[in-house]
C-alpha cells in the first residue's frame, strides 16, 4: 500500500449492493478505499493474495439462512484468513425497472440468488406470473435491467442501486419481513496487525466462530459429546449448523458460534477438548460482535 493511501477493503460489487452499504455503514467514514469485485469468491481470493487489506462478506440472513458460499470458502479456501469483526445491516428490497411499468407487465425479475427467498410472498403473489433469473449481485441485476431497458424486466435491489444506475422504483420494501437483517463479517489475513476501522458503537461482546469435522460424525452421540465440551463449561453456543463437506454423501462439517474469546481459559479448554474428538477444528476468528438495533450485542448472553 502506497504511503498515505487508504487501505483497500473488498466487497461484492458493483456499486450499490448491500455489501457496499454494510461496508460504509460499519466503517469510519473515509478510512478505507472500497473495492467492488465480481463475486464473494473473488473478494476472498484477492484478500488471500494480498491485494486487499480487509474484506467484508455476507454470512447469514435472518429470513433465508446462511450464505453457503461464504461458509464453504471460510472452511476450505481461506485458512490463512480470519474473521475480525461483524456488522448487521437491515435489508430492504425494492422492485426496480428501467421505466414506470405495471406489475402485470413484468415477466422477468433478476436478482442475487439469495434474494427471492426473502421476498417469497411478494413474488408468489403480485409477480406469480414472472420468471426469476439469477444475477451476480443485486446491484448487477439493477444495472442489467436499466441498461437493457426491456419493458417487461425488473430487478430486486437497493434504492442506492436505483439512484446510481438510473432505475425507476416500482415498489419499495417487498421483503417478507421488516425485521430482515443480514450479518456480514470483516475478514483479514490471520494475525493482522491493525483492527478494521469500525464505527464507534458497532462492536458488542466477544464472539468466536469455529468449524469442525471428524469421522466420529457417523457414530451415535458424537455431536452431543462435541457440544458437551462447551455446555459443561457454561459456554453459550449462539449458532450451530451443518454443511456437506463435498466429499462423499453423508460427510458433514459443523459451524458454531459461541460467546467468548478463544484466548479465555474456558473457551481454550473447550476447543482443546473438541480437538480430541475431531479430525479438524479451525477457529475462524474471535471478534467483537455487532450490536443489534437498540444497543444489544448480537450473540451476547441474554441478548434477544
Amino acid at each position: 500500500m502506497a504511503s498515505g493511501a487508504r487501505p483497500r477493503a473488498g466487497y461484492l460489487g458493483p456499486e450499490g449492493t448491500f455489501s457496499e452499504e454494510a461496508l460504509l455503514a460499519s466503517s469510519t467514514p473515509g478510512t478505507v478505499e472500497p473495492v467492488p469485485l465480481a463475486s464473494i469468491y473473488e473478494v476472498v481470493m484477492q484478500l488471500r493474495a494480498g491485494e486487499l487489506e480487509w474484506a467484508i462478506v455476507p454470512i447469514e440472513n435472518s429470513l433465508d439462512g446462511s450464505i453457503s458460499v461464504t461458509l464453504d470458502l471460510l472452511a476450505e479456501e481461506a485458512d490463512e484468513l480470519e474473521i475480525v469483526a461483524e456488522a448487521l445491516l437491515t435489508v430492504r428490497h425494492s422492485l426496480i425497472a428501467s421505466e414506470p411499468v405495471e406489475l402485470s407487465e413484468i415477466d422477468t425479475v433478476l436478482s442475487h440468488p439469495q434474494v427471492p427467498g426473502q421476498c417469497e410472498r411478494f413474488l408468489r403473489g403480485a409477480l406469480a406470473h414472472a420468471r426469476i433469473l439469477p444475477a451476480a449481485s443485486t446491484a448487477e441485476a439493477v444495472r442489467t435491467v436499466t441498461s437493457q431497458t426491456r419493458r417487461g424486466h425488473a430487478a430486486l435491489g437497493t434504492l442506492l442501486a436505483a439512484q446510481i444506475y438510473g432505475g425507476t422504483v416500482i415498489r419499495e420494501g417487498v421483503q417478507d419481513s421488516e425485521d430482515n437483517e443480514t450479518r456480514f463479517v470483516w475478514l483479514a489475513p490471520a494475525h493482522h496487525d491493525a483492527p478494521p476501522p469500525l464505527n464507534a458503537g458497532v462492536a458488542g461482546g466477544w464472539k468466536t466462530s469455529l468449524v469442525f469435522w471428524g469421522p466420529g460424525a457417523e457414530r451415535p452421540g458424537w455431536l452431543v459429546r462435541c457440544l458437551d465440551e462447551f455446555a459443561r463449561r457454561d459456554i453459550n453456543l449462539t449458532k450451530i449448523e451443518s454443511r456437506p463437506r463435498r466429499r462423499r454423501l453423508g460427510s458433514y462439517m459443523f459451524f458454531a458460534d459461541l460467546s467468548g474469546n478463544a484466548r479465555e481459559q474456558p473457551v481454550t479448554e473447550a476447543i482443546a477438548g473438541l480437538r480430541a474428538l475431531c479430525e479438524e477444528v479451525r477457529v475462524l476468528g474471535s471478534y467483537l460482535s455487532a450490536r443489534e438495533p437498540g444497543g444489544g450485542a448480537a450473540g451476547a448472553p441474554g441478548a434477544p
